[in-house]
């Protein structure tokens, strides 16, 4: 099942695609996706629902987060063992944690402007990971019953803020629109195997980043199982999970960087895609 949220910022209605890729009005059956709906029976009375039952949404409207009411947005650092390589970085022992903001959130497909005086915003292809249910001290065998669905993320980053304004990574993480999530909330029962899972990000036509998630060092389940310890991940949190190599930062011979006007395409297999074209904040 496929959920996703439609309709102007801070308006948007809920939804769902049936199985002709056609948007369908989920509004008279829940007021949003949040993390309200994403227990096994919630979800499971949504995937009872016949789409063709539903109204049928006309046009092509702007597609939203497609999660609302985020709680707690987690995000683990240098989690593919191919991209520590280009960072020229030794494997982490345990997840590198950081949160973005939740305020970074925006549609897939909606702007993602640089902040004033940015020379160093770059990007990152991650599988986001959304609890359905609360996980409190989980073992990694049961970790992803804990899963709702997941989804694309671009992990926008600027690098200077990230690194060369002290403190934690958290401050090149979180300016407006620096987290695109979407299009869809795709439920786990879609996703038989989140460890092999392909990822592509293209910058104005030009390959940039190509990964699987078989290369991530800390799989999914390791991922909710060490938070878990640390502390309740609730229904509605987000996990981003972490990009493959490719990244403007690793480039060669010198690090290429987001301008005005660049458009970034990424997908994930069986997760959907993105597109978002580059402007300037303030």
């Amino acid at each position: 099942m496929k959920l996703l949220r439609y309709g102007d910022p801070g308006a948007e209605k809920p939804g769902m695609l049936d199985g002709d890729g056609g948007l369908r009005d989920l509004s008279g059956e829940v007021g949003d996706i949040t993390g309200a709906v994403m227990g096994d029976d919630a979800l499971a009375r949504l995937r009872s629902l016949d789409p063709a039952t539903l109204p049928l949404v006309e046009g092509s409207p702007r597609i939203g987060p497609c999660v609302a009411g985020v709680g707690k947005f987690l995000c683990i650092g240098l989690n593919y063992s191919d991209h520590a390589a280009e960072a020229g970085m030794a494997e982490p022992d345990h997840p590198i944690l950081f949160f973005k903001a939740n305020s970074a959130i925006v549609g897939p497909n909606d702007m993602v402007m640089l902040p004033r005086g940015s020379t160093h915003t770059d990007w990152e292809v991650e599988l986001g990971v959304v609890i359905g249910t609360a996980a409190k001290y989980v073992d990694e065998a049961d970790a992803l019953n804990h899963v709702a669905g997941y989804c694309v993320i671009n992990d926008v980053s600027e690098r200077h803020y990230q690194t060369q304004l002290s403190g934690q990574w958290t401050k090149g993480k979180s300016c407006d629109t620096f987290g695109p999530i979407g299009p869809w909330l795709v439920t786990r029962d879609e996703v038989a195997y989140p460890q092999n899972l392909d990822l592509s990000l293209d910058v104005n036509g030009r390959v940039a980043q190509r990964g699987n998630t078989s290369k991530m060092i800390f799989s999914v389940a390791q991922i909710i199982s060490h938070l878990s310890q640390l502390m309740t991940l609730h229904p509605g949190d987000i996990i981003s999970t972490g990009t493959p190599p490719g990244v403007g930062m690793g480039m060669k011979p010198a690090p290429v960087y987001l301008r005005e006007g660049d458009v970034i395409d990424l997908s994930i297999a069986g997760l959907g895609s993105q597109r978002q074209t580059v402007g300037q904040d303030g």
